[in-house]
């Protein structure tokens, strides 16, 4: 039976479940989840994401670790995590980058948050021993300074979605059609905003707000800074932005559940507010910003000298990381830290 079947079969008997509902089966449903059986990334998968597209971002991610370690007083021992890791090519570009400054690889403990079997076989594949796995964030031990990323890892958290109509708030729901497939619908609602008009389509994540929360509260007792680079807005604002993906073509996201990839934006103002609620500093800036802060004019013009013959590639995906109408300023880069400290890039945010 498909993921499809057996979620029509559940709601039948149970009734229509939420958007979230929805996301979290069609993503880690244990025999059928995209994430649990078949994640494809890379310009042949289903999507590409920033490490895949260039060496240069996760280098500058290495760069800002290092710095950030520095600025933290370079302890002898601090915990360093990517969470959502993918095939691990972000991670083994930030560690040969993180080489360049003495003691930061002594010194770091390396863990990777992953809940997909199949994508943790490719990041041990790639790197090997002297890393560790976990499932969650809470079983990746405390005591010590965190420096933490997580690239394209909020866009994958499980959103609500909310609809105001002319007779009130309505929440939309997945249930069945009268073909007896899985349909788009809505029930009543209580309000998730004060005032929207008409028409209006609010994402409320809980999982995106927990997670800035334990965030916040795990940097303010243990110190350190945390990275959340992803797609999405910066301020708060309304609009349906669930999308699938498959060969990087949008979907029908009620087409192929566990097929293609969902995601919905990044909430980051649910997030930043959040950790600061814990007693955390937030910060974010444009992914073109932050890059540029970090230097990546410097570093393409470096890797130019070093290949001529790579000129183009390399101007190709500069453009693709920063450019306006790429990645540049959809994507953000938002900082998590504790209190008492400007970590690097975002002295100015």
């Amino acid at each position: 039976m498909s993921l499809a079947d057996r979620l029509a079969a559940e709601i039948r008997q149970s009734g229509p479940m939420t958007v979230a509902q929805f996301m979290t089966a069609c993503l880690h449903d244990p025999r059928d989840g995209y994430y649990a059986t078949r994640p494809a990334l890379g310009e042949g998968g289903d999507f590409i994401t920033a490490p895949l597209i260039s060496q240069m971002f996760g280098e500058l991610i290495g760069l800002w670790m290092a710095s950030a370690w520095q600025a933290i007083g370079a302890p002898q021992r601090f915990i360093l995590v990517e969470m959502g890791p993918g095939d691990g090519t972000l991670m083994s570009d930030l560690l040969r980058a993180g080489r360049a400054l003495p003691g930061f690889l002594e010194a770091a403990e390396v863990w990777l948050v992953e809940t997909s079997e199949p994508l943790a076989a490719l990041q041990r594949q790639r790197l090997g021993d002297g890393v560790r796995w976990a499932r969650s964030l809470d079983e990746v031990p405390g005591g010590h300074p965190l420096l933490l990323v997580a690239n394209e890892l909020l866009d994958c958290l499980p959103a609500r979605q909310f609809v105001k109509t002319a007779a009130g708030w309505t929440e939309q729901v997945v249930g069945l059609g009268p073909d007896g497939r899985l349909a788009f619908g809505r029930v009543p609602a209580s309000a998730p905003v004060a005032d929207a008009r008409d028409g209006a389509v609010v994402e409320v994540s809980g999982a995106q707000a927990a997670l800035g929360q334990a965030l916040g509260e795990r940097l303010v007792r243990d110190g350190g800074a945390a990275l959340l680079i992803d797609y999405g807005r910066d301020t708060p604002g309304f609009g349906d932005t669930l999308q699938a993906l498959t060969r990087h073509r949008k979907v029908d996201p009620l087409a192929c559940p566990g097929e293609a990839d969902l995601t919905v934006w990044a909430d980051f103002p649910a997030v930043m507010a959040a950790a600061r609620r814990s007693g955390a500093e937030a910060a974010i800036l444009t992914q073109a910003q932050f890059l540029a802060r970090m230097g990546i004019g410097a570093r393409a013009e470096a890797l130019v000298r070093a290949r001529p013959d790579r000129a183009s590639l390399i101007g190709r995906q500069l453009q693709r990381l920063i450019g306006a109408d790429e990645m540049g300023e959809l994507f953000k880069t938002c900082c998590l830290s504790s209190p008492g400290w400007a970590p690097p890039a975002f002295a100015e945010a």
